[in-house]
């Protein structure tokens, strides 16, 4: 069960046990509980009365004793729901220092044993799947399908972790030389950090840490400023799980706790997810301070529609694709390119953008909720005003959308803009919106150009009836991940999250094998055991008694 955390419930709700039936939602425990807020029946608490985010460190969550905090908003509403602080430089040294000193111990644990707190992980996720989604809508605004969404495509990490071991064999060669065989081995880093984007509160964590730990790491996590709240209840759970004090700690900050990660000496590698800018900072100081770096960045995803593809079925993967979670997805796809022509396709995708709903992320049918600030929901206004005044249509517009009794919050309705060329800012730049950009092409050969031309590589898609259209595509495209016929590509954790180009810094990616290759080391030992050396039919020096009653 989930401990109770001030951070996370409202005071009114703080008790023994409550039980509370939101719109879409039901959570009960035993003897604690998350309490979820009913936001349109209930009045906002003010900052002094909102709960506070803990910090986790070295198995106890605790309360800063720093003078700076951030008020944590709901999206759809504006009330302020929690206050997370802004650690102090101690706080994060003592984070570094508990981590560092439960390496050693957590490096000797048997894989096993790792494996099986992973286990228990997952079913502790499994368990608590309506509070941490409740929590995700509360803070980050989505809906509490993609916030059950977002749980489960960590989830699935966890699992994968579950059974690490045989990406954790190395090799081995017998007979390299006479009497000398040589094999492999992979070791852990040592305490490893990861730097959470807001769009993914729960997926974004689980992608991190579960992979680092089980691999024999110790882990400093950063949470996003804007909702940490599923990143502390899931380090609640993994402490629940088993794991010891001090391998897994939890900070809050901004860019003074981002640098301190980047160049404290016993962090080895940083993992961050979010923007091109904050990427490229990270990369650049963490690798000068000699870590390892993974940094997946932003993304302009494109999907390309041939004339022979399902006119409906090909407008809902888009609509889907584009607008789901508000369109706040680094894998979403936000640019469609139509070969031949829009044609027959444009107004089944108007339609069926029209018909979604939006409205707060727990409201029964919310198909789109909330963008993540008032000023992302500016900064999105702005890129479609630029649209139409750089010459582009804007057939639907989602601009000053109102929202029955969420007047304040971060609203975008679905958009759908047409006749967008390359050098319009609605196509360079990564909305982060419910807003799809539309482009027309002749040959598939333009649109292999197009692609090609963006200095992104996350992920892509082609819509087609034709399997060698379907495989020239695959084949020339110059991005990480694609689908055929499959709108969001994410690959399962077996596989790794494979971004290109300008989506990615690093050689190593998130997940999978080439996760787990980044969080550790190889080591290759040559061992030579000449035969001439061994005492055939009488013991070896040093092992006297062994075998014997007396040992």
């Amino acid at each position: 069960m989930l401990r109770l955390f001030s951070g996370l419930i409202p005071q009114a709700g703080r008790a023994a046990a409550v039980q509370v039936v939101t719109s879409e939602l039901r959570v009960t425990t035993a003897s604690n509980a998350l309490y979820i807020r009913q936001y349109a029946s209930q009045p906002a608490p003010s900052p002094a009365e909102a709960g506070t985010t803990k910090m986790l460190i070295n198995g106890e969550f605790r309360e800063s004793e720093t003078s700076e905090w951030l008020d944590i908003r709901n999206p759809a509403t504006q009330e302020v729901v929690s206050r997370m602080p802004i650690i102090t430089n101690s706080e994060f040294e003592e984070a570094v220092q508990a981590a560092k000193g439960a390496f050693p111990a957590w490096k000797r644990t048997p894989v096993p044993h790792r494996q099986r707190v992973m286990l228990k992980f997952q079913q502790l996720i499994r368990e608590n799947m309506d509070a941490l989604a409740a929590n995700i809508t509360q803070e980050q605004g989505k809906t509490v399908a993609d916030a059950k969404g977002d749980v489960f495509r960590g989830l699935e990490v966890v699992e994968y972790s579950c059974n690490l071991a045989p990406d954790l064999m190395g090799e081995y060669v017998e007979g390299v030389s006479q009497g000398m065989d040589t094999y492999s081995i992979k070791q852990p880093l040592g305490v490893c950090a990861g730097i959470c984007p807001f769009n993914f509160p729960a997926m974004i964590p689980l992608w991190m840490f579960p992979v680092a730990v089980t691999a024999g790491n110790t882990f400093v996590l950063k949470p996003s400023e804007k909702d940490p709240g599923a990143a502390v209840m899931l380090a609640d759970l993994a402490q629940q799980a088993g794991l010891p004090k001090g391998v897994l700690n939890v900070v809050h900050g901004t860019r003074d706790v981002v640098n301190n990660m980047l160049d404290h000496p016993d962090i080895k590698a940083v993992s961050f997810v979010g923007s091109n800018a904050a990427g490229r900072y990270i990369s650049e100081r963490a690798s000068a301070n000699g870590k390892r770096v993974q940094a997946n960045k932003g993304a302009k995803n494109h999907a390309v529609i041939m004339p022979d593809a399902n006119p409906e079925a090909t407008a809902a993967a888009l609509v889907g694709a584009s607008m789901g979670a508000a369109g706040q997805r680094c894998m979403a796809i936000s640019a469609a390119v139509f070969v031949g022509g829009i044609g027959k396709y444009k107004d089944a995708l108007i339609s069926k953008a029209k018909a979604l709903k939006v409205s707060a992320g727990h409201e029964p049918g919310c198909d789109v909720g909330p963008v993540i600030s008032p000023e992302a929901k500016k900064r999105v206004e702005d890129l479609i005003h630029s649209a139409t005044q750089q010459g582009a249509q804007c057939d639907l517009d989602g601009r000053g959308i109102k929202v029955k009794d969420y007047e304040q919050g971060n609203f975008v309705g679905p958009t759908v803009i047409t006749g967008v060329k390359p050098e319009m800012d609605c196509y360079k730049e990564e909305i982060f919106g419910p807003v799809l950009v539309c482009m027309e092409t002749e040959t598939l050969d333009d649109a292999i150009a197009l692609v090609n031309s963006n200095p992104h590589g996350n992920g892509t898609a082609i819509f087609t009836k034709s399997g060698p259209a379907a495989r020239k595509y695959q084949h020339e495209i110059e991005v990480g991940m694609v689908g055929v016929n499959v709108p969001i590509p994410v690959p399962l954790p077996f596989f790794s999250f494979t971004g290109w180009r300008g989506s990615f810094d690093g050689d190593l990616h998130m997940y999978g094998k080439a996760g787990v290759q980044f969080f550790t080391n190889t080591k290759t030992v040559t061992t030579n055991w000449k035969s001439a050396d061994a005492a055939i039919g009488s013991q070896a020096p040093g092992l006297a008694g062994v075998g014997t009653n007396d040992s």
